[in-house]
């Protein structure tokens, strides 16, 4: 296997700067804190009472400058932070929330590998049926936040309210439900009307649009200019002492029809699970596997329409950020992870003359339309 892979940038300021960040400008954390939790916070902001962290789930930062004119108050400034990796809801929330790498909290992908019940589980919407207890690993940040005395909130549609995921990845949170855009905002306010609160929003809407339609319809863009003027409405309203942090978990791009590509049947024999995104592909093999040899012949199959890498090469290159020996085993053994506009699908049930069901919109590789996210301060965060 002499074919080098990409490295992840040690540096990089990502999601999990923004939590910690905030409870260092409401004066809750301090580096003590930081140091003795094992989180940072790279993100430098101005004092505040209270935080207001927005997330707009699917919002790349190249998306948003290509449609600036639709999104005046979010393109007022062209900062940005790093996702993470794989560029998916799981693993980035989970990132933001804990304060954590994939590799330490343990939501490695979209779905992931359980080495201990040797099966593939979603790790989005799996948190009822199938994620065992204790598969997070690392405290969130909103439970860390109520013992140094902020008031931890979740405005979010109800519809997620008592799910296993809000129970976890945003565990410690007292959640308020809403279920439309200006109804959250609304929420937000009330929530910072007195006191110190961490308020996480989440807007999932235009993630479900460009899944649906991609990024470049019509419908996408429409979206857009909602969020765009809800969040100047906050902006607006929101009380001088309270900041806000406006973010994405991840980017987009528009995966064609002809991008949506099989994988080859034969290279999949010894797979025993298929998991993570079409645009990220980990694939755990059975017990004797020639790991080496298996990712020679992808390379040989993809060529340049995919960075193939062993699980030991991708934790060497930091691809997960430091990796817990427990979590080791939930990646899997060889990776495809998609350059360009390309996807990979396992199409070996699909009866023949069924056409599969395919994303336009897709994530979870390594392109900037996927790692790069917009970070808008405003409020007593403004600069």
């Amino acid at each position: 296997m002499g074919t080098s892979v990409p490295t992840a940038p040690d540096a990089a300021v990502n999601l999990a700067d923004v939590l910690p960040s905030c409870l260092v400008a409401l004066g809750a954390a301090d580096d003590a804190w930081l140091r003795d939790t094992g989180r940072e916070a790279r993100i430098t902001l101005r004092p505040a009472r209270s935080a207001i962290v927005v997330l707009v789930d699917g919002l790349g930062a190249n998306a948003l400058a290509a449609r600036a004119g639709h999104a005046r108050f979010l393109t007022a400034t062209k900062k940005r932070l790093r996702s993470g990796f794989p560029t998916t809801t799981a693993a980035a929330l989970t990132t933001l929330t804990t304060g954590r790498q994939p590799g330490e909290h343990g939501v490695v992908g979209y779905s992931g590998w359980n080495p201990e019940e040797s099966r593939v589980m979603n790790l989005l919407s799996g948190w009822d049926t199938e994620v065992p207890a204790g598969w997070l690993r690392s405290e969130t940040v909103f439970t860390a936040a109520s013992g140094l005395g902020v008031d931890p909130v979740v405005v979010a549609p109800t519809r997620y309210r008592s799910s296993g995921m809000t129970a976890n990845v945003l565990g410690g949170a007292r959640f308020v439900a809403a279920d439309t855009i200006p109804a959250r905002i609304d929420a937000a306010l009330d929530a910072t009307g007195s006191g110190r609160q961490l308020v996480y929003l989440y807007i999932p809407e235009l993630d479900s649009i460009g899944h649906k339609h991609g990024w470049q319809s019509d419908r996408w863009t429409a979206a857009l200019e909602l969020v765009d003027a809800e969040l100047s409405r906050l902006d607006a309203r929101v009380d001088p002492d309270v900041g806000v942090l406006v973010t994405a978990d991840h980017g987009v791009l528009d995966v064609p029809p002809h991008s949506n590509v099989a994988m080859d049947p034969a290279l999949l024999v010894d797979v025993v699970g298929v998991a993570g995104d079409p645009r990220c592909r980990q694939l755990t093999v059975a017990p004797g596997t020639d790991v080496p040899a298996l990712v020679d012949a992808f390379r040989a199959s993809l060529g340049k329409r995919a960075v193939v890498a062993s699980r030991d090469e991708a934790v060497a290159a930091g691809w997960f950020g430091p990796v817990d020996d427990a979590v080791l085993p939930r990646i899997g053994d060889v990776l495809l992870v998609a350059k360009g506009s390309w996807a990979f699908n396992d199409d070996r049930e699909v009866r023949d003359g069924v056409e599969p069901g395919r994303m336009i919109g897709q994530h979870g590789a390594m392109s900037d339309d996927e790692l790069l996210v917009p970070l808008r301060l405003a409020g007593a965060f403004a600069q």
